[in-house]
């Protein structure tokens, strides 16, 4: 695109009422307008973003408690503002609002009927485990104008289709699978094995290669999609459903669907090249499309999206001049301020399945009774306890000891209010843990109901458990004595005792499962009704003193029989992927939140712990080594996996040469201002893991044979011990890069308009090139990462300066990489012409021959920061003779014998 006319177009919008509000001629231009992202270097995490800007306050307009204003009651704290420049490409955003679709009217071409193959690439947070919205389909609020549709929806990306008889079917995978930019879903109605497949995969970009992100959905029977007249529609929307199905809320590029997988393309919108604000288009298949409602085209790059919390008045002497400097800040500074931690995994997973009654038991250590957060249901009066006092339950806060005292024996009895809706059996669970076993049965648990059986106890000893039941006269209905072993004692355990009623008979089951491992059974039956429970408690007269020492926690009854109430939770999620973690507590806080890169693939992490929200989704990221980053064009956050940092192409070119391209200063630093020699990675709860550089330029040893100790440590939530070894061992070599730093790249926009499409696209952990540096830096191309930047502008002005890392560290082993010799050097020395070279390996084996290997040749060789080319290599023993282009880089110079001679981008094994 071309540099806009000047005055530059720089855009300002709040927020106001819920509708983006132009405010752009009230902001001064007499003030530099200054936007501050991202992160100071790769061993932080990000700072929350900042934008500075000043509004025109004469009328009082931007004082919130002026009643005179037109923003009176519509502005304060947290008023959210954008700031936005002219975008090279265009996007479809859409605000979840009904009306706000993109649809096409239905032609021939869009009636399949068998396989399907759709592709979208949009940017969207999907956290919410409460809504449904839909991305694409062929869908309407009846069955006859139902064929199918692509939604994420409570937690899940689904497909639904009807068939030829309007049948419904569906499959769909957890949300937390998905961490791409493009999204595709394909669904085979014949198999050839008697069924319909269903996947779903991912990528950077609609153009592939993508990766599938879930194993085959298989289907017992084939299937077919059915005909319809229904309009395509991008963000269809279907409010006959609970909860209502929506738009997607979000932006969009492109979208593809093709009739048969890796078949004809039918519908292929793509908003890039749209005029901004464009209403109507027409597609490359020859499809017309009709942007409704509140849907937008833009042309517009959002640079930052923050909230005001403050509107501070200012004025001069005279009282002529009134303005109002303020400073937004990114969503990060909001979620800091926060200290709250969350609750435990368990009391955060336990109520989401609805129990009837649920006490934690993670009440203070002066409590009296144990708390409840379900509405309805009273606190659980105890005593003969000491609160908080196991600690060992790592999905728990802590909880209450069984402590008889001076003759008193511990109680406890809670209430359970009678279930809303008729039920035929009840369940309820508890964790437990006694480190001496009882030779004697002891009662562990008591629950009353309303059924045959009134009152069940359940009771265990080192050897064995019974299950007694008794009816309202006290006759015995149930009397089952189990063998169980001593599993059941000095580790944490669950029991879980439930009832399911049947034609007049009562199907019964006890199960204990230690936390994480083993799991028993148990199960039978009587004839009669299974009622309702109403009570859970201690024995009558309280807990023998044989339970002295107990801890309990974690009670719950459900009007049905779950089997995942507890499923993870116990473990406090032990063993998540970073990212999935991440996605999970997004949703469960309605954070808006996206992950990039393939989740299953990054690391697996430790017990969640108890800590504030930012914490919990900053420890997924730093467990992983990816970025933590503010959401540039939404009120959002995102986490970069690290492995979308490997091998990047660059995001923005810059050519020293060229004039305005790089703008001074351009200034290297050998410094030791990010070197870490001696690296320590602590499993939090585990053990750790040490990698040190021993040997070489940047070693441990003192000068001149290295540089002395620079020692760093690290706690980070991993699944097991074996990680911290492999992560320091990353650390270190992230640590050790022996490179220059360019710590800031400045890029004057204003004199280099033609760089500012590739420019606006840059954001945190991107790759930017400098090439043809001056003479006077180390020869080759510049790579470097960008961890954040401090962006400047006004109307006839336009800076930004990048502040960067080495990306040398990033670029590592592929498929086709070069693996360097442990060490070579020049046999015999050579002047600045030679192009034969003796080279001896002193250590590991030989180089490959240009005969054995002919298509591995050419490829490049450092000699003593002289770039070269070697063409052949000849030779069966050490030292073998290299065939050679001199003088790659433009360095020429003689070099002596012993002269150490790398590969030049050697293949450096990731984490």
């Amino acid at each position: 695109m071309a540099f806009p006319v000047t005055p530059l177009d720089i855009g300002v919008d709040l927020r106001v009422g819920g509708v983006w509000t132009d405010v752009t001629a009230e902001v001064y231009t007499r003030d530099l307008m200054t936007i501050v992202r991202g992160r100071r270097d790769e061993g932080v995490r990000s700072d929350p973003g900042r934008c500075t800007l000043t509004f025109n306050n004469r009328n009082g307009k931007y004082s919130p408690g002026n009643p005179m204003s037109p923003y009176y009651g519509l502005i304060g704290r947290n008023t959210q503002v954008r700031v936005h420049v002219p975008a090279g490409e265009a996007h479809l955003e859409l605000d979840g609002d009904a009306s706000g679709t993109v649809s096409t009217p239905h032609t021939g071409a869009l009636d399949i009927t068998g396989d399907l193959d759709v592709r979208v690439e949009l940017d969207c947070d999907m956290q919410s485990t409460t809504t449904s919205h839909i991305i694409i389909g062929k869908w309407g609020e009846t069955n006859t104008d139902r064929s199918w549709n692509i939604r994420y929806s409570t937690g899940y990306l689904v497909i639904q289709w009807l068939n030829a008889s309007a049948v419904s079917g569906a499959a769909f995978i957890a949300q937390h699978l998905y961490g791409g930019a493009a999204l595709r879903v394909t669904l085979d109605v014949d198999n050839g094995a008697g069924g319909y497949t269903c996947r779903f995969y991912q990528a950077d970009s609609i153009d592939g290669p993508w990766t599938q992100i879930y194993s085959d959905l298989i289907g017992s029977d084939t299937t077919s999609v059915q005909s319809t007249t229904s309009p395509l529609t991008l963000g269809a929307n279907d409010s006959t459903t609970t909860p209502v199905r929506q738009p997607f809320e979000g932006t969009a590029t492109r979208f593809q669907l093709r009739d048969g997988i890796d078949g004809t393309l039918v519908a292929a919108p793509d908003f890039r090249s749209l005029a901004d604000g464009a209403t109507s288009f027409t597609d490359s298949t020859g499809l017309t499309w009709t942007v409704n409602g509140t849907a937008q085209v833009r042309k517009r790059a959002d640079r930052f999206v923050g909230e005001i919390s403050a509107w501070p008045p200012r004025w001069d002497v005279s009282g002529n001049d009134v303005w109002t400097p303020v400073e937004a800040a990114g969503i990060l500074r909001r979620y800091g301020q926060g200290t709250a931690l969350l609750s435990s995994p368990l009391t955060r997973r336990v109520p989401t399945f609805n129990p009837l009654a649920y006490w934690p038991m993670e009440d203070g250590a002066q409590s009296t009774q144990a708390g409840s957060p379900i509405p309805g249901v009273q606190p659980m009066p105890m005593t003969g306890v000491t609160w908080a006092q196991s600690t060992s339950l790592i999905s728990s806060a802590p909880l209450p000891v069984l402590t008889s005292a001076g003759g008193a024996l511990p109680t406890m009895r809670g209430l359970v209010p009678a279930p809303t809706t008729a039920t035929t059996g009840w369940q309820t669970i508890w964790l437990y843990r006694l480190d001496t076993a009882p030779t004697t049965l002891r009662t562990f648990m008591t629950i009353t109901a309303t059924g045959t059986v009134r009152t069940w106890y359940v009771q265990s000893r080192n050897d064995a458990s019974r299950v007694l039941g008794l009816d309202g006269d006290g006759a015995t209905v149930v009397d089952v004595l189990i063998g169980t072993g001593s599993d059941l004692f000095n580790q944490w355990t669950s029991c879980n005792l439930r009832t399911s009623e049947s034609g007049g008979t009562v199907t019964w089951a006890i199960s204990w499962q230690d936390v994480g491992g083993d799991f028993g059974t148990y199960s039978s039956s009587y004839s009669g009704t299974a009622g309702t429970v109403s009570s859970v408690s201690s024995p009558p007269d309280g807990y023998s003193s044989d339970l002295d020492g107990m801890a309990l926690g974690h009670i719950a009854v459900f009007g049905t029989f779950l089997t995942n109430a507890y499923v993870n939770a116990i473990t406090a999620w032990q063993g998540d992927p970073a990212g999935e973690r991440a996605l999970r507590l997004a949703g469960e806080e309605d954070l808006p939140l996206t992950v990039r890169g393939i989740i299953a693939e990054q690391e697996l992490m430790g017990a969640q712990g108890l800590k504030s929200l930012l914490d919990l989704v900053g420890e997924c990221a730093d467990s992983d080594g990816g970025i933590l980053m503010e959401h540039r064009a939404r009120a959002a956050l995102r986490i970069r996996g690290r492995a979308t940092l490997y091998n990047q192409a660059p995001a923005l070119t810059l050519d020293y040469t060229a004039d305005g391209e790089v703008a001074p200063p351009l200034e290297p630093t050998d410094d030791d201002a990010d070197v870490t020699n001696d690296v320590t990675v602590r499993r939090i709860d585990g053990s750790s893991g040490r990698a040190v550089l021993a040997d070489g330029a940047l070693s441990v040893q003192m000068p001149p044979d290295g540089i002395g100790r620079y020692d760093s440590s690290v706690d980070l939530s991993l699944d097991s011990d074996d990680q911290a070894e492999p992560i320091a061992y990353w650390r270190l070599h992230l640590g050790t890069w022996d490179g220059p730093r360019y710590p800031v790249v400045h890029v004057d926009l204003a004199a280099a308009p033609h760089l500012i499409d590739d420019a606006l696209a840059v954001d945190q952990g991107d790759l930017i090139r400098i090439t043809n540096p001056p003479p006077w830096v180390p020869p080759g191309d510049i790579d470097l990462i960008v961890q954040g930047y401090t962006e400047s502008f006004d109307q006839y002005s336009w800076d930004v300066y990048f502040v960067c890392t080495p990306a040398g560290p990033w670029s590592v082993a592929e498929v086709d990489s070069r693996v360097d010799t442990d060490g070579s050097e020049l046999a015999a020395g050579v002047d600045e012409t030679a192009t034969s070279l003796s080279v001896a390996v002193t250590d590991g084996p030989l180089w490959i021959t240009s005969s054995d290997y002919p298509g591995d040749f050419p490829f490049d060789a450092i000699l003593g920061g002289e770039r070269v080319t070697v063409t052949g290599i000849t030779g069966s023993s050490s030292p073998q003779a290299w065939a050679v282009i001199r003088s790659v880089n433009g360095i020429s110079k003689t070099h002596a014998s012993g002269t150490d001679v790398p590969v030049a981008e050697p293949a450096i094994v990731p984490l």
